[in-house]
C-alpha cells in the first residue's frame, strides 16, 4: 500500500477523471501558491474548440488571473501527465517554480521525452521537476480512456 497522494495531485487526478467523463483526454492540472490552490483546469480542447486548452494552460491562465500577474514564479504546477512542448514552453514563460507530474508521456511529453525543453540552451527558465507522483493512477486513467475509444 502506497502513501496518500499530496492533495494538489489528488485534485489534478480528479480533474483528469472529469475530463474523461466529458470525452476529453484525461489530464488535469492544479497551480498552487504555498498550500493554496490558485488555479486549476482539465483538458477542454473539444468542448471549447480550442487546441490550446490543455489542462496546464487552463490552470495557468486561471492562476495568472487570480494572482493578477503573468509571472507565476512562486507557484507549483501539479499535472497528471508530463507536459507537451506547448505547455512546457508556457511553464517556462510563466516562470513556474516547480513542476510535479504523474505519468510520463514518451510519445508527446517534452520534459523527460522528446525535445526535453527545459534542457535546451534557449530555455531561460527551468522549474524544479519531479515526476511519478500518482503515476499508476494517471496511467490507468489514460489506458482506460483510449481502450474505450478503440
Amino acid at each position: 500500500m502506497g502513501f496518500p497522494l499530496p492533495s494538489p495531485m489528488r485534485r489534478a487526478l480528479d480533474l483528469a477523471a472529469e475530463a474523461a467523463e466529458a470525452g476529453e483526454v484525461p489530464v488535469g492540472a492544479v497551480v498552487t501558491l504555498g498550500d493554496r490552490i490558485v488555479g486549476e483546469g482539465r483538458n477542454a480542447m473539444r468542448a471549447g474548440q480550442d487546441p490550446t486548452a490543455h489542462a496546464e494552460m487552463v490552470a495557468m491562465r486561471a492562476a495568472a488571473a487570480a494572482l493578477g500577474t503573468s509571472r507565476l514564479d512562486k507557484c507549483t504546477l501539479w499535472v497528471s501527465l508530463e507536459p507537451c512542448a506547448m505547455c512546457a514552453g508556457a511553464i517556462a514563460l510563466a516562470r513556474i517554480a516547480e513542476l510535479r507530474f504523474a505519468a510520463e508521456d514518451p510519445k508527446g511529453g517534452a520534459v523527460l521525452h522528446g525535445p526535453r525543453l527545459f534542457g535546451q540552451p534557449t530555455c531561460h527558465h527551468r522549474p524544479d521537476v519531479i515526476g511519478g507522483i500518482g503515476e499508476e493512477e494517471a496511467a490507468a486513467q489514460l489506458r482506460t480512456f483510449f481502450t474505450q475509444r478503440r
